[in-house]
């Protein structure tokens, strides 16, 4: 089986990102092999409608379910309108949710107790300025590929 898992960063011992629409990194993990390919997020940098976005990406990735901290009102419905099956509640690495996925630690639809999937899970201020430090890194990147795409444009422009 086939499961996207939100991530921090790209490496199985990544994180889980707690955000599903807004996360740095997809990872569509086969829990049999545990062989998996990191994808960055579209979606990430939309200016209204990430999760909806995040949600018809992970749509192609030919996943069954969605490893994520939390998963917003609209991404839900649009998930499991494309057959995914969001599991909330998830943390630690990308590892660690899918082995506690495999063992059926975590289920679909599972949350902590008083814990909505609505809200922001609580994490603790290492771990949160470890995921913001991993986002900066990753629009960091994003922002030097645009900026290198926009000097070679204009270079071609100017031949």
């Amino acid at each position: 089986m086939k499961v996207a898992v939100t991530s921090t960063g790209p490496t199985l011992d990544s994180p889980v990102d707690f955000r599903f629409g807004r996360c740095a990194y997809f990872l569509v993990v086969d829990t049999e092999t545990m062989e998996f390919q990191a994808y960055p997020n579209p979606a990430v940098n939309a200016p209204g409608g990430a999760g909806t976005l995040a949600a018809q990406f992970v749509a192609s990735l030919g996943v069954t379910h969605v490893l994520t901290g939390e998963v917003g009102p609209n991404a839900y419905p649009a998930l499991t309108a494309a057959g995914i099956t969001p599991v909330t509640g998830v943390s630690g690495t990308v590892r660690e949710a899918v082995e506690a996925f495999k063992r059926g630690t975590i289920q679909p639809g599972w949350t902590p107790p008083g814990w909505s999937p609505w809200q922001r899970p609580q994490v603790s201020r290492e771990e949160e300025l470890k995921v913001l430090k991993n986002q900066l890194g990753v629009l960091k990147e994003q922002l030097n590929a645009l900026v290198e795409k926009i000097e070679r444009l204009e270079r071609e422009e100017n031949r």
